[in-house]
């Protein structure tokens, strides 16, 4: 038996929390800078990690639902809080706005979105578009699509859903006709929409069986001979509306519908409501089909540096400089998939865009090879596959660089990107309740969270450290403090004057303190995990497969920290950097920076333990920018 003593420092947390897989990896350079365990906290691009930050009530919702974020212009931001058939409008976090909506609370998980200067469009499968329009900051409207019309015909997408042999009939060219199919054509739902017969436009107006219809002529029809040239509009209550939307090279992009998933128009060059295809010019109108060797639905439409395709199957690029109807180009890029059940929108990180897979288990950074001249789909969560929960939702803070996933089992992950330093560092938050959806808003993040059946719309705070919470000021000392209505019935943890901290009971909206205080942060407490990864060090002397460890001392360096307790196998144990509690001092703990460090005795015998491990639900900031561990090791 031999053994000797070393020292390991772990300079950073770049790899973030990786997946039990990893742990006979010790020759990775993700082994080194990754975790076993990274709960509720950020890592930061360059390394450290930290107590993430609180979350700030901002207001109760009417229930479960979905966030979207509106830029008006760099000055007036808005938060969109999509519930059942409703519509709440916040700026800087103050209602401002409200509207009823056509979509119910069960269709809300496959709506997707776009937005335009002051309008947004929405589209959903089963329901008829709708444009959002901001008129002032609080007066909004919302109405159906206009398509482009003129001298009475709309110009929308057509299509024949019939089998091409089937023939209509019109009984006269103009006025008030009737029409009669070769074979079942027709149903109630018709009723309002468009046909166009030889090129010619009528809308029916009743429906007398599977074959007979009565219509308006638009347009006066060639003649009155039976025709297979004709078609209806693609997109209506019969055949289903669009699937997903986005703007590209100033055109209106659809992608899908519920009847022609696979389907893609193009509206004309800066007339976006106008999609007649014309006699194929550059700026007309343009429509084509995804026909390949699998079933391609499409799921989202999304503009970079191509207009890039995201169908249930793979992902497309559509390129042309600029796109017209001679020089569009489609290419399948790579074969993952995007989720059918829900929509969860890809983003752009610094060029590259981030989707899910449609199994649930990736997320994928779809980016241009410039040596390939083709696409690919790098999987960012390879090394921490069982943070990847079938996510609902997504989207991006670009000014710390996270991006923050809603998994489906309630917890929100969040990766580090930076891209340039090869970091891709991943986290896992859990709060008294359910993450339901994400979004960033000029730099905030908001959440909406389910709390034993109340959904509340939150903020991330880095002025708070305790969860749903409220802060409160006062120029005299006091022990009642109220506004705590969301709270009702909780046991909610208290900072006042930032150190004392107790448990409180809300009551009619209200905590009554054991002390009185001038500034309070009043909310749900949660604890902050961090554990490493077991030491393996392949080389003479080192710790590898089998060998027992022991560890003698742990040096912490910390920025900007009022607590940390450290467990080493007997116990969380605080580390005093000034005893805490008002009646010590006048003020809270002060924030420490530097290293500081704790012994510890005895031999680990389980591989998988950790040598040491923070847990600590204080609200107090923690920031740990490196690790040295001093080791015996005995082989």
């Amino acid at each position: 038996m031999s053994g000797g003593t070393i020292t390991m420092a772990k300079t950073n947390f770049t790899a973030g929390e990786v997946s039990l897989d990893m742990l006979g990896r010790g020759d990775l350079s993700a082994y080194a800078n990754g975790a076993k365990r990274l709960r509720n906290v950020f890592i930061s691009p360059i390394g450290g990690v930290s107590r993430r930050a609180g979350l700030r009530h901002v207001d109760m919702a009417q229930g479960s639902g979905r966030l979207i974020a509106f830029e008006f212009n760099t000055d007036q931001t808005y938060l969109l809080v999509l519930t059942d058939l409703h519509l709440a409008i916040y700026a800087d976090g103050i209602f401002v706005a409200e509207m009823s909506t056509p979509w119910s609370g069960a269709q809300l998980k496959q709506i997707n979105w776009t937005q335009t200067a002051d309008t947004l469009l929405i589209v959903h499968p089963e329901v008829a578009p709708r444009k959002l329009t901001r008129t002032s900051h609080s007066a909004w409207t919302i109405a159906a699509w206009s398509f482009y019309e003129a001298d009475g015909v709309i110009q929308q997408p057509y299509h024949k859903f019939a089998d091409d042999a089937v023939t209509l009939q019109p009984s006269a060219s103009s006025g008030t006709i009737s029409l009669t199919a070769s074979a079942a054509v027709f149903v109630a739902g018709h009723v309002g929409t468009r046909f166009r017969l030889q090129q010619k436009e009528v809308e029916i107006t009743a429906v007398a069986s599977a074959t007979q219809a009565s219509a308006t002529v638009k347009q006066n029809l060639v003649n009155t001979s039976t025709h297979k040239d004709w078609e209806e509009q693609a997109l209506s209550a019969v055949r289903g509306w669009p699937v997903s939307v986005c703007f590209h090279q100033d055109r209106l992009v659809i992608g899908g519908s519920r009847d022609q998933p696979n389907r893609l128009w193009l509206s004309k060059s800066s007339d976006l409501f106008n999609f007649d295809l014309g006699e194929a010019l550059d700026d007309e109108a343009i429509e084509f089909a995804l026909l390949s060797d699998q079933v391609n639905a499409i799921r989202n439409v999304f503009s970079g540096r191509h207009l890039q395709v995201f169908t249930s199957g793979a992902e497309w690029m559509v390129s042309g400089q600029p796109l017209t109807p001679t020089s569009i180009q489609l290419t399948r890029q790579t074969r993952v998939g995007s989720p059918v059940d829900r929509t969860v929108p890809p983003r752009d990180v610094d060029g590259a865009t981030l989707f899910v897979s449609r199994n649930g288990q990736d997320l994928r950074e779809f980016l241009f090879a410039d040596v390939e001249q083709a696409y690919q789909s790098t999987d960012l969560a390879m090394l921490a596959k069982h943070v990847m929960q079938a996510p609902i939702d997504q989207d991006y803070d670009a000014g710390r660089r996270l991006f923050h996933v809603v998994m489906g089992d309630g917890s929100l992950s969040t990766v580090t990107v930076f891209r340039a330093e090869k970091v891709t560092a991943w986290t896992t938050h859990a709060t008294d309740g359910r993450f339901v959806s994400v979004a960033v808003v000029e730099g905030e993040v908001y959440a909406l969270i389910d709390r034993a059946g109340l959904v509340s719309i939150e903020r991330f705070d880095s002025a708070l450290a305790l969860d749903a919470a409220l802060s409160g000021a006062a120029e005299t000392a006091k022990t009642v403090w109220t506004g705590l209505h969301h709270l009702e019935g909780r046991e909610v943890r208290v900072l006042a004057d930032g150190a004392a901290i107790e448990t409180a009971q809300v009551s009619d909206g209200a905590v009554t303190l054991s002390e009185p205080a001038k500034t309070v942060q009043i909310g749900l407490p949660f604890t902050h995990e961090i554990e490493p990864l077991p030491p393996v060090v392949q080389t003479a002397g080192g710790a590898g497969p089998g060998t027992v460890v022991r560890l003698i001392r742990a040096h912490f360096r910390l920025l900007d920290t009022q607590a940390l307790h450290l467990d080493t196998g007997k116990g969380p144990t605080p580390i005093p950097f000034r005893r805490f509690g008002r009646h010590a001092f006048d003020s809270g703990p002060p924030l420490f920076s530097g290293d500081v460090q704790m012994r510890a005795i005895g031999w680990k015998r389980d591989a998988f333990a950790p040598l040491w491990r923070i847990s600590q639900d204080a609200p107090l900031p923690c920031t740990i920018l490196a690790v040295a561990t001093e080791m015996k090791v005995s082989s």
